[in-house]
């Protein structure tokens, strides 16, 4: 069963709560997305670190009830 882009957005901000979060259905399907997240914490984080922060607050559910995510991550600027 495909997540909702608000489920996703919500675990985001859960595991990294002062994320900004943009997530866009790609597909239509609820099965491809892109997400957007910045967040002040990622400041001098080199970006694979900020990924995996991203994969840790989704809790093991890519590859699984989430099937693809295209992510972009940075500081605000």
């Amino acid at each position: 069963m495909p997540m909702a882009a608000d489920e996703i957005a919500d675990l985001i901000r859960a595991g990294i709560p002062d994320a900004e979060v943009e997530i866009t259905d790609l597909a239509g399907d609820g099965d491809h997305y892109a997400a957007k997240v910045t967040a002040a914490s990622f400041a001098g984080m080199p970006r694979v670190k900020q990924h995996q922060a991203v994969y840790a607050a989704l809790g093991g559910r890519m590859g699984g009830v989430l099937h693809a995510l295209q992510l972009t991550t940075g500081v605000p600027k």
